[in-house]
């Protein structure tokens, strides 16, 4: 009789046990699913993150892109209506208006800290009826390209702008006297660009001008 009690005894001891054993278990493999998709969340934030940053960053090459060569000189001087608008599409010439935005001097400095506010405030009154941001549409007029392809299989919602970076006097830095009239001398564009209305960015550059009759 004792052995046999000791045997019930001993089998209710090793049940016991092996409950703790699996219970033990069952948490670690919580815990480590948890950490997985935590892990793959920051992953996949940190990707989205990097695709807004380039898409942005490939809006800004384009509002950059559209300032090369000497061609329509007084349409990257002087911002007009016109160029703001969809049918400023890339030409397979190379020869491109840029959308510069009429910005009060002002309202600069409080552009360039709060692109991503209402511009429609910081804009001269001829500004109205022109687009206060561009689609992108890449530097190849013959191959319109999207900044994007998210998850969803949906392009990115990019967008591109410009303005002078001096504008006070419309003068040109570096430039002799009467030559500003003409458009010769070293002038600085401020360029904008955002995806999803979430990423925001910014890049300066400077060209120079012969003038209007060169």
């Amino acid at each position: 009789m004792t052995q046999l009690s000791a045997r019930h005894s001993q089998n209710g001891a090793v049940l016991v046990v092996a409950l703790v054993m699996l219970l033990v278990l069952t948490l670690l493999a919580v815990g480590s699913m948890r950490g997985t998709t935590l892990e793959s969340r920051i992953t996949a934030n940190r990707a989205h993150d990097t695709q807004q940053q380039n898409a942005a960053d490939a809006a800004l090459r384009e509002a950059e892109f559209r300032y090369y060569g000497p061609a329509n000189l007084a349409d990257k001087l002087e911002g007009k209506t016109a160029n703001c608008k969809l049918e400023n599409t890339l030409k397979a010439n190379g020869i491109n208006k840029p959308c510069l935005l009429a910005i009060n001097d002002d309202n600069l400095q409080a552009f360039v800290e709060r692109p991503n506010s209402a511009i429609a405030s910081f804009l001269k009154p001829e500004s109205n009826g022109s687009l206060l941001w561009m689609p992108y549409r890449g530097t190849d007029a013959a191959n319109q390209t999207v900044a994007g392809i998210r998850e969803t299989g949906n392009s990115q919602t990019t967008y591109w702008n410009s303005t002078r970076a001096v504008t006070v006097g419309n003068n040109a830095v570096n430039a002799e006297y009467g030559m500003v009239a003409e458009g010769q001398g070293t002038y600085y564009y401020l360029n904008n660009a955002k995806a999803d209305d979430q990423v925001y960015l910014q890049s300066t550059h400077a060209n120079i001008y012969l003038g209007l009759n060169n």
